[in-house]
């Protein structure tokens, strides 16, 4: 693989951290800098590790994890999508509540469902001979940008009722979720 192959797959793989950030965008109300900031250091880092993680243990859990990654990410993405529905379901006529910040919980499963992709790629990256660590750093720093930029642009879009953007994120989750699984 080139610089050129690397590049592109680093944009494949982002693209969910992108719309996973998109859909935060659209939540959070208050400290967005921060935020975004942290969304996108925790995806960004979890795309980079990932490969590293995929390379070293290609040959002795491959056989026994491939069968399941879509589905661990699938399971993670509907329920992160399920549960922004039922919130702002059970919100119904009450006042919406802004979301403050993101909790470290929902970093992580969101980190880590983004990047179960950039672990099946370190695993192709010990197959095809790419310099695994020039790889890594260019698929983390691809990813923390478009984080950033998804995020924003949900920012952008906020001038909805905050209900109809909860459920707008749950789909758009769920949607992800099926991409996932399909």
């Amino acid at each position: 693989m080139n610089l050129f192959d690397i590049f592109f797959l680093a944009i494949a793989l982002s693209i969910d951290a992108g719309v996973v950030s998109f859909s935060q965008g659209l939540l959070i109300c208050k400290n967005k800098h921060r935020n975004s900031f942290f969304l996108a250091i925790f995806t960004g880092f979890f795309q980079f590790v990932m490969p590293i993680l995929g390379f070293i243990l290609a040959s002795i859990i491959y056989k026994y994890i491939k069968p399941f990654t879509t589905f661990i990410a699938f399971v993670i993405f509907l329920a992160l999508g399920m549960k922004f529905i039922l919130d702002a379901i059970k919100k119904g006529a009450n006042k919406t509540k802004e979301i403050c910040c993101l909790s470290l919980q929902c970093l992580l499963l969101i980190a880590i469902a983004t990047s179960i992709d950039a672990l099946g790629a370190g695993i192709n990256f010990r197959f095809l001979d790419v310099p695994l660590l020039y790889a890594s750093v260019i698929i983390g720093i691809t990813t923390f940008i478009i984080s950033l930029l998804g995020f924003y642009s949900g920012c952008i879009f906020k001038k909805f009722p905050s209900k109809y953007l909860e459920i707008i994120s749950g789909l758009i989750l769920i949607i992800l979720a099926l991409k996932v699984y399909i």
